[in-house]
């Protein structure tokens, strides 16, 4: 019964990841409508995006509580709804100072989305005893590559925005509604020695080395993810569509790399995985920075898309195995790497206003290069129970890895034969 819920949440979890991923393509494919809509400059356009990262900032160190006073379904629901509704607030904005604060709530609501629907992830992972946490950020970026493509059509046909991202709003909330009724309900505080989560949980001290390599992995996503459409128009002379399609081949690679990643790490391991991809993403920048053609910046994306893939699943990975609480300790590392989306798009938009759009990229470049020797940070650590005394199987071992730590989500489960809130069984 248990092992059966637990697939059952594994399947719940990663459609609410694809349903987060579709909102956040949504909204980067029309990226370059809201600056022509509003006439921004390159450094207006990084200003108001930045307050999507400080919202998600903000808010972010609130999940866990979230989460421990209502539940894991109950929270990721209202917050999936809540991430789902501030779609449409960008695009309706008329002028810079409402596109903030539209900004600041759509960060805010995604962050707190972010936080619980990954600390759900990693429950599943060590109840399923193997990685699991690149492929659900594999069907993140399924999402946005799915959205992305409507985005492009759309953009093609000259959609107005507004029009737009109201419709996939209005699709999404229900949707992700009903695809969180297999998410686990688990209050925490109804566990034996249960603690309760501060109101606001700042970042330990074990999330700041793990944070660091999120940090380089979310600059160059976001910076990509942002300012590949206005990159391909500005500096290659492309079209709406054409620049739009950039953000599709970005997010096409991700999706690729990480619903493959998992059986690399299973391979190879984080180390010398995150490297690789350290390789790859900077290999991409030069190609980005270089480029004197759409196709061959089109391509740089991509291969960044690559090289970066796997780093943010292998960083919440490690924070939800690093402390007691995983929600928290995820939340940490979450502000953490969410602070470098608050960096990117204001350090973009400031480097380009002064100099380039290239030079920008360059910035993307060099920060993609630290995975390379950040990498071991995410070493994980030595079983505590010796791997001969239970078996030599693959599955055995994968599971032994997990039980360092009290699984609290999966005894819940066991308890409650099958999952599900109390209240509503």
């Amino acid at each position: 019964m248990v092992r059966t819920s637990t697939k059952k949440a594994h399947i719940a979890v990663a459609t609410v990841f694809a349903v987060h991923g579709s909102i956040a393509g949504t909204f980067a494919t029309r990226i370059p409508w809201i600056q022509e809509h509003l006439g921004l400059s390159s450094g207006h356009l990084g200003f108001a995006l930045a307050f999507a990262a400080a919202g998600a900032s903000a808010a972010m160190p609130l999940a866990a509580r979230i989460a421990h006073r209502f539940g894991m379904r109950t929270a990721l629901r209202g917050l999936l709804a809540l991430w789902c509704a501030s779609l449409a607030l960008p695009a309706l904005s008329p002028g810079l100072p409402w596109l903030c604060a539209a900004m600041f709530c759509f960060g805010a609501s995604a962050g707190m989305t972010d936080v619980v629907m990954n600390a759900v992830g990693v429950g599943v992972e060590e109840r399923l005893g193997r990685s699991i946490m690149s492929g659900l950020h594999g069907m993140w970026s399924v999402g946005t590559l799915l959205a992305s493509v409507v985005g492009v059509v759309a953009a093609h046909a000259n959609l107005d925005a507004r029009v737009h991202l109201a419709v996939m709003a209005a699709l999404l909330i229900p949707f992700g509604m009903f695809v969180c009724r297999g998410i686990p309900g688990i209050r925490p505080e109804t566990e034996a020695g249960a603690q309760s989560p501060p109101r606001f949980a700042l970042p330990p001290r074990s999330a700041l080395a793990i944070g660091a390599i999120g940090f380089c992995g979310v600059f160059a996503e976001g910076a990509s993810a942002d300012w590949s459409g206005v990159y391909l128009r500005d500096i290659t002379g492309s079209s709406q569509a054409v620049a739009a399609a950039s953000y599709t081949a970005f997010a096409c690679t991700m999706a690729a790399a990480r619903l493959l990643g998992d059986l690399v790490v299973r391979r190879f391991g984080p180390v010398r995985t995150v490297r690789a991809g350290g390789v790859l993403a900077t290999a991409g920048g030069v190609m980005v920075v270089t480029a004197v053609s759409q196709p061959a910046a089109i391509a740089g994306f991509a291969l960044i898309g690559v090289g970066i893939a796997i780093v943010v699943p292998l960083c919440f990975a490690a924070a939800g195995r690093s402390g007691t609480v995983p929600a928290q300790a995820i939340a940490g590392v979450a502000t953490i790497t969410y602070t470098s989306g608050l960096v990117a798009p204001a350090a973009m938009g400031t480097i380009a206003q002064a100099t380039s759009l290239t030079v920008s990229f360059g910035l993307v470049t060099l920060l993609a290069s630290g995975l390379i020797m950040g990498a071991p940070v995410l070493r994980p650590a030595a079983p505590t129970v010796p791997v001969r005394e239970h078996g030599g199987d693959r599955s055995t071992r994968s599971a032994v890895r997990f039980r360092g730590r009290v699984n609290r989500w999966g005894e819940g489960q066991a308890r409650q034969g099958g999952g599900g809130d109390t209240s509503q069984r």
